[in-house]
């Protein structure tokens, strides 16, 4: 298809479907690979608090706080969510007290019902969520995520003719991350419990962990991937597989055992068939951690000029969407930020430890 469309890479084609540019996606893949240490270290700590000699990378999966566990009704939710979300103002809360008390969330398992968490809608629709709530931090998390991008198309199809009403996936995960962290931030503020604590940044640090890194390396393996096919290579099962050991080695091995198995773990990634897709996991927490340390700033007039940027649906392209927030995601810095707000929840837990 790029080929035939005269674009010099599948990548290239990729980044511009998605307003962006292969200097976003390239300046992500080299900041982090310049930045590994930071992964190791929060690794390294689990395998501290587990006193674990030989720390494998299933062991990256197993909680650190034994059997403590967050019980969260949904009503319980409700709460927590609205007071979370205060820092963006009445006008944002009043669509979030509308979502819970006029019917846009599906919220329990039903019989026949799809798994996973959505938001979808038409143009002259509510932002409908379906999910199944579980109770617990991650259903939490969930929800607000989701109500993100509600709030998004909300504000997009209040605003916007129905042409101009949609957005890019590349600036749709910016306003779930960014209610995920008013969210931490509220939960550990709020939280006197060292046990709590310590499961709160576990949590958060394993998301951004799976997001940035993990999200980045996949990105990496498609770069390479694809960069090897338009060079004329052939590309083989053992060929996928010794790319993605050598990049698990590269991305986790001075921190853990890096079993031969998880070479083959390319082969169940169902987003590498949606070409170059991962990356915007990426970008999206990054940019949204520069947005979410303005608004809890109280930075003058900020607050407004992010809820401003959710009003445009697709009528700029998304680099300059992101750009009305002050975040350029062309510029390494964007991505240090992101790795400094890693950095800072490590120290926090291991203070804690």
């Amino acid at each position: 298809n790029s080929k035939l469309r005269k674009y010099n890479s599948s990548l290239e084609q990729a980044v511009k479907n998605d307003d962006a540019s292969i200097k976003v996606y390239d300046s992500l893949i080299d900041t982090i690979n310049k930045n590994l240490s930071s992964n190791y270290k929060f690794i390294e700590l689990k395998k501290k608090l587990l006193n674990k000699n030989d720390f494998h990378m299933y062991d990256l999966y197993v909680p650190l706080t034994g059997d403590f566990d967050m019980k969260i009704t949904y009503e319980e939710a409700k709460e927590i969510i609205l007071e979370a979300l205060k820092p963006m103002g009445e006008e944002y809360l009043s669509h979030i007290k509308d979502a819970f008390e006029n019917g846009w969330i599906d919220v329990y398992e039903n019989e026949g019902k799809q798994g996973g968490a959505y938001s979808w809608g038409c143009y002259d629709s509510k932002s409908y969520i379906l999910m199944n709530y579980h109770d617990d931090l991650n259903s939490l998390f969930t929800l607000i995520h989701e109500l993100g991008h509600s709030m998004h198309s909300t504000y997009s199809k209040s605003t916007q003719d129905y042409l101009y009403s949609s957005y890019k996936i590349f600036v749709a995960e910016v306003a779930s991350t960014l209610n995920e962290l008013l969210l931490i931030n509220y939960l550990l503020k709020k939280s006197n419990s060292k046990e709590e604590k310590i499961y709160l940044l576990n949590y958060y640090l394993e998301q951004f962990r799976t997001t940035v890194y993990r999200q980045t390396m996949f990105a990496e393996f498609e770069k390479i991937v694809h960069e090897t096919v338009e060079g004329g290579e052939p590309l083989t099962a053992e060929g996928f597989t010794n790319i993605y050991y050598k990049l698990n080695e590269k991305y986790y091995g001075k921190s853990c055992v890096v079993d031969e198995q998880i070479g083959l773990e390319w082969a169940r990634i169902p987003h590498f068939y949606s070409n170059f897709y991962v990356y915007k996991y990426a970008t999206g927490i990054s940019a949204a951690i520069i947005i979410a340390k303005n608004i809890l700033e109280g930075k003058e007039g900020y607050k407004e000029k992010y809820i401003e940027m959710l009003k445009q649906g697709c009528t700029k392209k998304s680099v300059e969407l992101l750009k009305m927030v002050d975040v350029d995601l062309e510029n390494i810095e964007t991505y240090k930020g992101a790795i400094d707000f890693y950095k800072d929840l490590t120290m926090e837990l291991e203070k804690l430890i």
